[in-house]
């Protein structure tokens, strides 16, 4: 997605095209196939899910054929985990493939460990702390227990983000709040958790037996599997 003339322009496949992705399950096989995928185009060409989808049906509403809605089936599915894990912004990574993300991005520290180590700030020990009691928090929940907004801490968005790129938070679902009589009303929120809660400690922490670095490589090798002529550097920047 990328802004055009001061619109919003998708760039993607026919409708007709035969290597146009038709359904949120397909994306989930093609997800698992390559190991990680960012949601929308960026400086690798054909490396994002954006690419391989048609341009017609995004931000229609369409659960059957809007990519964007696909992205809130998925993550609700927990098959593959999704969050901001790519410079930032959103894309998906492999339950078979997380954890070496996982060894690189977090050095083999745990939060706690990371904490102790004084490797992370007190705002993001602040919203860590709340999911040793709940296993999933609404956005506007999470904000508010861990003390931000109004008199309180102060960027809460690039906290969270911080928190996916070091693989410790995921975007678990996206739910409508409701009221005292049980209603939906409103946008989807987003819903946080942590990849322990969806996937379990044994699996998320299985690549901390070999070196960050080694995960990081072996990260690499899987990407120019299938995008071999990607720069390096592109790579770093997307990736890293």
């Amino acid at each position: 997605m990328a802004a055009e003339n001061g619109e919003w322009v998708i760039h993607g496949l026919d409708w007709d095209n035969p290597y146009r992705i038709r359904s949120y399950q397909e994306l989930i096989n093609w997800i698992n196939e390559v190991g990680f995928l960012p949601l929308f185009r960026n400086e690798i060409e054909g490396f994002s899910a954006e690419e391989h989808t048609s341009p017609r049906f995004w931000w229609t509403g369409d659960k059957e054929q809007d990519p964007w809605e696909w992205r809130e089936i998925i993550a609700r599915t927990g098959t593959v985990a999704y969050g901001k894990f790519f410079n930032k912004k959103t894309g998906f990574i492999s339950k078979k493939w997380f954890p070496y993300f996982a060894n690189y991005r977090r050095r083999g520290y745990d939060f706690d460990s990371r904490w102790e180590d004084e490797l992370a700030s007190i705002r993001c020990k602040k919203i860590m702390d709340q999911f040793e009691q709940r296993e999933e928090l609404y956005s506007f929940e999470l904000k508010k227990a861990a003390g931000f907004g109004k008199n309180g801490e102060k960027n809460f968005e690039g906290v969270v983000t911080e928190l996916q790129m070091q693989t410790y938070l995921i975007l678990r679902d996206f739910r409508r709040k409701t009221n005292k009589r049980g209603e939906e009303y409103g946008w989807p929120v987003s819903v946080y958790s942590t990849p322990e809660c969806l996937w379990g400690y044994d699996v998320v922490s299985s690549a901390y037996k070999e070196e960050p670095e080694e995960s990081k490589e072996r990260i690499f090798e899987q990407f120019q599997q299938h995008f071999p002529k990607a720069a390096r550097k592109d790579m770093l920047k997307v990736l890293g």
